[in-house]
């Protein structure tokens, strides 16, 4: 019998081939049970349409309500090792900003696969957003969506720029009155607070949510005074703004709650923003 050494070739370049892409990982299935270690990571896979391979999220996942029925793998800084074994995933999806730094070489020397989130601030969104759509196999979703936030980000930029200002206003992203935590530079807050044109008075401070005096506040006299929605909030500030009553803005109630969706870098972030631009533009600034 004749041996077709050219067609015997081509078989062991394919299998070779094979071979190759299995073990770079490019031929592997997308994950179908998948565990998520913070809220806009959770609001995000929701967002890209895997809620359904979602398996476990965090205690502080809210959002979408559905993600209150899944079971739940313990905190977003203190999340349970055990529990998320207990639900054989196939990926967990991390992020730097906020999960502890040892859970995830824990996870990968346990032989599971992980994400690792590494968007800190908003604008770093979009490109985080294309990252997680390649590695759950869903890149055009994300692509979409990573375009439309883009979008979003060039219109909120054109609005500063129509205004034009020769001096950007200051203001102050609290995010607990006592005692007194700010947004430091870094975080979402002091780059929404960039985006809107507004110079963070804490932004050149050491740490992104540091401790800051009342003293130093009467000083650098924000404009624009932001506070973070959440329990008991309303009293707390109550207390402090009878503490900074001198100040211009409070006198003149340039004061502006805004809701968490700020804090959370997901597609929900844009809500956030869009009451800091409405802020903004009631106070005149």
């Amino acid at each position: 019998m004749k041996i077709n050494r050219h067609f015997f070739f081509k078989a062991a370049i394919f299998v070779l081939l094979l071979s190759l892409l299995g073990e770079s990982g490019a031929a592997a299935s997308p994950p179908r049970r998948i565990v998520s270690l913070a809220p806009n990571i959770t609001e995000i896979v929701f967002g890209l349409g895997l809620g359904d391979r979602l398996v476990g999220v965090t205690t502080y996942c809210d959002f979408p309500r559905a993600a209150l029925k899944k079971p739940k793998i313990g905190g977003f800084s203190n999340p349970s090792l055990e529990a998320i074994l207990a639900l054989r995933p196939d990926a967990v999806i991390l992020t730097e900003d906020g999960n502890p730094p040892e859970i995830a070489p824990r996870l990968e020397k346990l032989g599971i696969s992980i994400h690792v989130f590494r968007a800190r601030k908003i604008e770093e969104l979009p490109g985080a957003l294309r990252e997680m759509g390649r590695y759950l196999q869903v890149e055009a979703a994300a692509r979409r969506q990573a375009a439309e936030m883009e979008r979003r980000l060039d219109g909120f930029r054109a609005a500063v720029r129509q205004r034009r200002r020769a001096v950007n206003p200051k203001a102050l992203f609290i995010i607990q009155p006592e005692p007194l935590i700010v947004a430091g530079p870094g975080t979402p807050m002091d780059d929404a607070m960039n985006i809107m044109g507004l110079t963070n008075i804490a932004g050149d401070v050491t740490g992104r949510y540091p401790k800051y005096s009342l003293e130093e506040t009467l000083r650098r006299q924000p404009q624009l005074l932001f506070v973070g929605q959440g329990p008991g909030m309303e009293e707390d500030f109550r207390r402090l703004s009878r503490r900074l009553r001198t100040l211009k803005a409070v006198r003149a109630g340039r004061v502006y709650t805004i809701r968490e969706t700020l804090f959370r870098l997901g597609p929900r972030v844009f809500i956030g923003l869009e009451e800091m631009k409405a802020a903004v533009v009631q106070s005149g600034m």
